[in-house]
């Protein structure tokens, strides 16, 4: 079959490789419908990640039909047309019945394996573990454009920006960084009923779609303006955002969550950071700060899917560019100049 395959950093390749094979009595085989690229993938090509090994099949989020099951699988069966969880879990261990399944110990500590320790759904084909847990039933009447997004990107702005922001109806939140992440941030932060809901990013194109998803304000941090002042101005008071998401993964962003958000308030880190950042501690303990990180659980797919079959949220809107197989190298190309091509997320399918 084909794949896209990690050879180091900066090197990747749309290759023939052999085909998965079950090796567990929980394994299922997919056949690979539709697939999208995360920015985490163009984090493991800057060498950001040093997990991921030469010959890896990168990927992590997909929709497809399951071919093959294992003798253990209870939940799904061949034929079956199926949203590929980012994260794999056993729901066994003390952490997955926790719910923290991004930390499943049976899979050594780390839920999310697609594309980083085993290979992920850039392919043809794929074998998931624990399929039964990992595979969520597409429904009829959502296309495998919405459900792709919610292998990882709804649920990840969702459960690592406004869940763990703590998002409540009337508040004022920050979503710093209005790339893809960040407008799932802002999409799911909407339906929570936040009062206002204000992106903060460089890119005149990214801001104008934000109201799409469910902006009520934008601020332009390339207009030359005091950043932080204006988010206060917008805030209810004065005094800050109730919640900053930081949705980029950079310190000048970092630290301009932590330098918006009122005493109280919450600083929701999403990005995926490649360098260290400074928290001015001498400053902020005396604020009643909560910082929280995250890797994402995915547990709350089946909620968003819920939420967009009731029609009160579309993650079509995210698709900007259509590519078939073939083209995933042109594809990869796009998304690494989002901002230049005006591109959100990527749909790579099977057919055009």
């Amino acid at each position: 079959m084909k794949a896209l395959v990690y050879h180091g950093p900066g090197n990747k390749a749309w290759e023939d490789v052999p085909e998965p094979v079950l090796q567990d009595p929980t394994d299922a085989i997919v056949r690979v419908e539709t697939t999208t690229i995360c920015g985490t993938d163009l984090h493991i090509l800057k060498g950001d990640v040093p997990a991921v090994t030469d010959g890896r099949i990168l990927g992590h989020e997909g929709v497809g039909v399951v071919t093959e099951v294992g003798p253990e699988c209870r939940n799904v069966a061949v034929g079956d047309r199926v949203i590929i969880s980012c994260i794999s879990k056993c729901m066994s261990c003390d952490y997955c019945k926790r719910g923290l399944t991004s930390h499943c110990q049976t899979l050594g500590g780390i839920g999310w394996i697609f594309g980083h320790l085993i290979d992920g759904t850039q392919a043809e084909l794929v074998r998931v573990p624990y399929a039964d847990n990992g595979l969520i039933p597409l429904p009829d009447g959502v296309s495998a454009e919405q459900g792709a997004m919610l292998s990882d990107i709804l649920p990840t702005g969702f459960e690592i920006g406004v869940l763990n922001g703590a998002v409540t109806e009337g508040d004022v939140v920050a979503v710093i960084g209005a790339g893809p992440v960040g407008l799932a941030a802002i999409m799911t932060a909407a339906s929570r009923g936040a009062a206002k809901v204000i992106a903060v990013d460089g890119n005149k194109f990214r801001l104008e779609e934000s109201r799409d998803f469910g902006a009520t304000d934008t601020v332009d941090v390339g207009a030359g303006g005091d950043v932080v002042e204006e988010l206060k101005k917008l805030s209810r008071d004065g005094l800050g955002v109730d919640v900053a998401i930081e949705a980029v993964g950079i310190p000048a962003t970092f630290a301009t969550a932590l330098d918006s958000v009122r005493p109280g308030g919450h600083v929701a880190n999403v990005g995926v950071h490649g360098e260290p950042v400074t928290l001015p501690i001498e400053r902020d303990w005396i604020n009643n700060l909560t910082i929280t990180t995250g890797l994402v659980n995915a547990t709350t797919a089946p909620e968003l899917l819920g939420e967009i079959t009731a029609g009160r949220i579309d993650p079509g809107k995210f698709v900007t560019h259509r590519f078939t197989f073939d083209q995933m190298l042109e594809a990869y190309d796009t998304f690494a100049r989002a901002a230049d091509e005006h591109a959100i997320k990527v749909i790579i399918s099977r057919e055009s």
